[in-house]
């Protein structure tokens, strides 16, 4: 089987995410999707915080972000799936002040190891 892998790239950082195809074997801990869904997203999730967490060079500036436990989704589609993605990986990106039009996003594809 072949991961799919989902990266947004802006401000000369990048966050990539994982989907899993039905065959391959997803992660699992606390709140992983049901185990019949073809497709499962995962990848990490944070958010800007004023003080502490961990520092981010994003263009010019630095923005401190704190880590969420990466939440999975199942999804019956690839199509599903992959829309979903690239909106989780923009959506990353707004969490720490880039615009949506800054980020690009890559769709690539992978051997597991």
């Amino acid at each position: 089987m072949i991961m799919i892998h989902v990266r947004g790239r802006a401000g000369g950082t990048s966050l990539t995410g994982t989907l899993y195809e039905r065959g391959e074997r997803a992660p699992t801990f606390r709140g992983a999707p049901r185990e019949d869904a073809p497709y499962v997203w995962v990848c990490d999730e944070f958010y800007a915080v004023e003080s502490g967490g961990t520092v981010q060079r994003v263009g010019d500036k630095e923005v401190r972000i704190a880590f969420e436990s990466p939440l999975p989704r199942g999804f019956d589609t690839r199509e599903a799936a992959l829309a979903a993605a690239k909106e989780h990986v923009r959506t990353q990106f707004a969490r720490m002040g880039v615009p949506e039009d800054e980020v690009s996003i890559e769709v690539s594809t992978a051997e597991p190891a």
